[in-house]
């Protein structure tokens, strides 16, 4: 039997500023499409549906029309659940009309945790989709008021699931999760509040034939083969640049287990990449140019007029602009800003978890003012 796994779409998002509304429809085709070369049973979208708890309708309309072509053009079930991102009641309203045999969709956490039961010539296939949850909504739903992290609301929510599934049956995890040991990328919102542990231990999925997570931005295995994230169909950040993008084709047979499953890449092929461009500001003017998104670092020793407008002349969506040559005020060295110590990371961190990430200007605006800032601090 084979699964399409994807994740983490987070449609309506922007870049800074820049809509991706054209580049998430590039991305729905290339996914109707794989179901229809590989004829999978089962498409599986492991969370973050949307980027907010209330997307903009034009989001909300390209998701409905996507599912309508799933449904019209395949014989593929659906299976998606709530991420951290999404409103857990808006997913879950998604199942009211759903035909229960065809469909598993799961928003808010719930105690009973039944499957959808899929069946091929090596038996049944049992798909367990767990939403995401924080511990306040776990504790109402399981009434067990020591659940007190994410890993005691996943644990709780597996050995619901677990008591479902019938007996001989291949096992399928849908889950929303920071596994430990997975690689992070800077355009995750955390799972929890500030100073608690997110992870949780792979052991936690014991028994499952293949675990199909989402919440993480890059496609990777972590702890076995067949515990994977799918990784986001486009890169919402600069660290992941150069990354290649897929959706994961898994074949189940019928043993079960590692050696009875195979997970194939199926490349994403994005409308604009991310790419990070270093070098003279003249030399970069001769490039061809590009509708990508754009990291340009100058190495140029003197500032050069209008950069950033010239540049954008052949690189429209250039976002980020900045100087190699090390700035040492006063003769004192400094060491290198981290995520945590940087004042701008800081601040355009704030602005994109409380609205849309900042544009190219507004960064230039809040950069002006913090040096001015920083120049005073440092007046003797």
């Amino acid at each position: 039997m084979r699964i399409l796994h994807t994740a983490d779409l987070h449609l309506g998002r922007q870049f800074n500023g820049l809509a991706l509304e054209d580049d998430h429809a590039a991305v729905l085709d290339q996914i109707v499409a794989t179901i229809r070369e590989h004829r999978p049973r089962a498409l599986v979208i492991a969370g973050d549906i949307f980027d907010r708890a209330v997307p903009p309708a034009s989001a909300v309309r390209q998701f409905n029309g996507f599912l309508a072509r799933v449904v019209a053009e395949t014989e593929a079930a659906v299976v998606l659940l709530a991420g951290n991102h999404d409103q857990a009641d808006r997913i879950g309203a998604m199942a009211l009309l759903s035909d229960p045999r065809r469909a598993l969709i799961r928003g808010p956490v719930q105690a009973a945790e039944p499957p959808l039961i899929l069946s091929d010539a090596q038996g049944p296939v049992a798909i367990s989709a767990l939403p995401f949850a924080h511990e306040h909504a776990a504790r109402a739903a399981f009434g067990d008021e020591t659940l007190q992290s994410p890993e005691a609301v996943l644990a709780a929510q597996v050995a619901a699931a677990r008591a479902e599934v019938p007996g001989g049956a291949r096992w399928v995890i849908a889950a929303h999760a920071f596994v430990s040991g997975a690689v992070g990328s800077e355009g995750e919102r955390p799972l929890t509040r500030v100073g608690g542990i997110e992870t949780v231990r792979p052991e936690i999925f014991a028994g499952a034939t293949y675990v199909a997570l989402g919440h993480l931005h890059r496609p990777q295995t972590v702890g076995l083969p067949t515990i994977r994230y799918a990784g986001a169909p486009l890169a919402f950040g600069f660290d992941e640049a150069g990354h290649d993008k897929s959706m994961s084709l898994v074949t189940l047979d019928g043993a079960g287990g590692a050696r009875g499953t195979t997970v194939t890449p199926i490349p994403f092929r994005p409308r604009r990449r991310l790419r990070s461009l270093t070098g003279r500001h003249a030399d970069l003017m001769r490039e061809a140019p590009s509708e990508d998104f754009f990291k340009v670092v100058l190495t140029d020793q003197a500032p050069v007029i209008d950069a950033m407008k010239r540049l954008r002349a052949v690189f429209p969506n250039t976002c980020d602009l900045s100087y190699a040559r090390a700035a040492v005020p006063r003769g004192r060295a400094r060491a290198a800003p981290t995520a945590e110590t940087d004042p701008l990371a800081l601040v355009t961190g704030f602005v994109a978890a409380v609205r849309d990430a900042p544009s190219a200007a507004e960064r230039q605006v809040l950069a002006s003012a913090l040096a001015r800032i920083g120049a005073e601090g440092d007046a003797p």
